[in-house]
């Protein structure tokens, strides 16, 4: 059934240290593409090739579905961000405003997270995990 089909997306997620909020935005777009030209996130985030059985799956359950896939879409897009306050960018925007009191990136993040749904192409580096170099080791709360 439809936890069984959760529970394996889940567990393959995690086996390939999948990017959850990219991937649950990434199937909230699959769930009714759109036509070329529309901006998501297929330009720089993919599923890859170990969930194209879970997809196929995934995508015979949803046509059996009696919602409509613009509606599943609309459901869909508007529980999952594409923009979060990822580590890297909040340490990027602390170190800015400390170094150098330049307070612009606190404010470009803040703009981006005021409409944390509405993706464009241009701010896709909000959205995308940090390169390794990137990665924060320890918050300011310490964890």
């Amino acid at each position: 059934g439809d936890e069984s089909l959760i529970d394996e997306l889940l567990s393959t997620m995690a086996d390939q240290g999948t990017d959850f909020t990219l991937a649950f935005r990434r199937l909230a777009e699959l769930a009714h593409p759109q036509p070329d030209g529309e901006e998501d996130t297929r330009s720089f985030f993919s599923l890859g090739p170990a969930f194209d059985a879970w997809l196929e799956r995934w995508q015979q359950r949803l046509a059996h579905d009696t919602m409509s896939p613009a509606r599943r879409r609309s459901m869909m897009m508007t529980l999952n961000p594409v923009f979060i306050p990822r580590n890297h960018l909040i340490q990027e925007a602390i170190d800015a405003a400390i170094d150098g009191g330049d307070l612009r990136p606190f404010h470009q993040l803040v703009d981006v997270l005021a409409s944390p749904y509405d993706y464009e192409g241009d701010k896709q580096r909000y959205a995308t995990p940090p390169r390794e170099d990137q990665v924060v080791r320890q918050t300011f709360c310490g964890t």
